[in-house]
């Protein structure tokens, strides 16, 4: 047991040394991460994102698998055959002798109308699963932004809470200063003190939810738990809104879904068109070159060459399968009309979207210049209301409202930077600017 207990204690001073070190190597800060490097490392590390880029990959691959059962192909075949002899020759006719070698390279070709629509529908499908690739990646800035924005946002509104508090002890001691010099009661000191008290309790939320923003947002970022960083705080440089107009042009242009879509609805075209190809004839060629003998060699025993070459040509010509292939065909008009659907759905979706999203982002950016104007106002008031204080016009009372009306303008602001950042961003999914 005492050995054991050592291994551990030893083990757990190594781990303490080791993270000793890294920290003494590492003391220099992190440079901090602005919104497009943030972009780049949850584009790295996400794994739902990675999975639409693995479904691209895949599609692709079945797009080169397709194109190359179009083409060619070469082949080399090696082949002993034994065959029981009689006194005619062989017991079976079909067989030429009794060892029989063949080693021969065999170029083979097969075209059909299903296979050309099989390849056509993957180039299809290929173009879909990039669309989706794209998606996946908007939806995941955009969730990313909206972190990125609520970090921000939580961390303006730590400092607006220390500020608050600041002056909630400025209070404070002013009470106290009136009351020594009999110009106030000790009520205002009471008051004071338990907007002092609140403040540190609002001081100690704004913390905690800060922390909870940027974990939130470090599992984005990083591939393994535990990174301390710090944010470029661009909450308040939001580029201007473009008009309806452009963004209109923008999502025309530069909308994945509306891709996704249209690719889906070509890929069952083809489907169709590969499924009809069964009705139609099917050519397959075969060339061989090599050896087909009695004896493994370039020669036969009397010196003959063995060296040769055959062709076959085949066409297949469907005739009957119990109406099968009309029933896939059928199959694959279902799928066709109900992609069709889908697009548009999905169109009607994008407008609905970007009306009502465009509204969002129109309304939020309209409301920044009067939250600030807002905010302006609450500073002038509790400036002006504890000058009133100073002078007897004003009660403790006043003071703590304005206090409140100023903590509640600053948050309030921040807010609404933070409604615009996060109204572009999802603006961002549909145009892709």
């Amino acid at each position: 047991m005492k050995k054991k207990l050592l291994r551990v204690n030893s083990a757990a001073g190594w781990l303490a040394i080791t993270m000793w070190a890294a920290w003494g190597q590492n003391t220099a800060p992190a440079p901090p991460i602005d919104l497009k490097t943030a972009l780049v490392m949850a584009h790295n590390n996400d794994a739902v994102y990675q999975a639409a880029v693995t479904q691209a990959g895949l599609a692709h691959e079945d797009k080169r698998q397709a194109r190359a059962a179009l083409l060619p192909t070469l082949t080399f075949l090696n082949e002993y055959l034994y065959t029981q002899p009689n006194s005619l020759g062989v017991i079976f006719i079909a067989n030429n002798a009794v060892n029989e070698y063949t080693s021969q390279g065999d170029v083979h070709e097969a075209l059909s109308f299903a296979s050309r629509g099989a390849y056509l529908q993957t180039v299809a499908l290929e173009a879909a699963a990039k669309a989706q690739q794209e998606i996946s990646q908007r939806g995941l800035d955009a969730a990313v932004t909206e972190a990125y924005y609520g970090l921000l946002t939580a961390e303006h509104k730590v400092r607006s809470a220390e500020r608050s508090l600041g002056e909630a002890r400025q209070f404070v001691d002013l009470t106290r200063k009136q009351e020594k010099g009999g110009e106030a009661a000790h009520a205002d000191v009471v008051k004071a003190q338990l907007t002092e008290a609140q403040r540190e309790r609002d001081l100690s939320d704004a913390r905690l939810t800060a922390e909870k923003t940027k974990i939130a947002l470090s599992i984005f970022l990083f591939p393994d738990y535990g990174h301390d960083y710090e944010v470029v705080d661009d909450l308040d440089q939001a580029p201007r809104l473009a008009t309806f107009e452009e963004v209109s042009a923008m999502a025309g242009r530069n909308n994945p879904q509306i891709r996704a879509a249209e690719a889906a609805v070509k890929a069952e075209r083809y489907g169709v068109s590969a499924a009809r190809g069964a009705y139609l004839p099917s050519l397959s060629f075969d060339y061989f070159y090599g050896i087909d003998a009695p004896n493994f060699g370039a020669t036969g025993p009397v010196g003959q060459n063995n060296l040769g070459s055959s062709v076959l040509a085949s066409i297949s010509l469907p005739l009957w399968n119990w109406k099968a292939t009309a029933s896939r065909v059928e199959q694959a008009k279902l799928r066709e009309a109900q992609a069709r659907r889908e697009l548009s759905l999905t169109q009607r979706q994008l407008l609905g979207s970007l009306d009502a999203d465009y509204k969002e982002a129109q309304t939020a950016y309209s409301q920044v210049d009067s939250l600030k104007h807002s905010l302006d106002l609450a500073t002038e008031s509790l400036r002006l209301t504890v000058l009133r204080y100073e002078g007897g016009e004003a009660t403790a009372l006043e003071v703590t409202d304005a206090q409140g009306t100023l903590a509640m303008a600053r948050d309030a602001y921040a807010d609404g930077l933070n409604r615009y950042q996060v109204a572009l961003a999802v603006l961002r999914t549909l145009t892709g600017s």
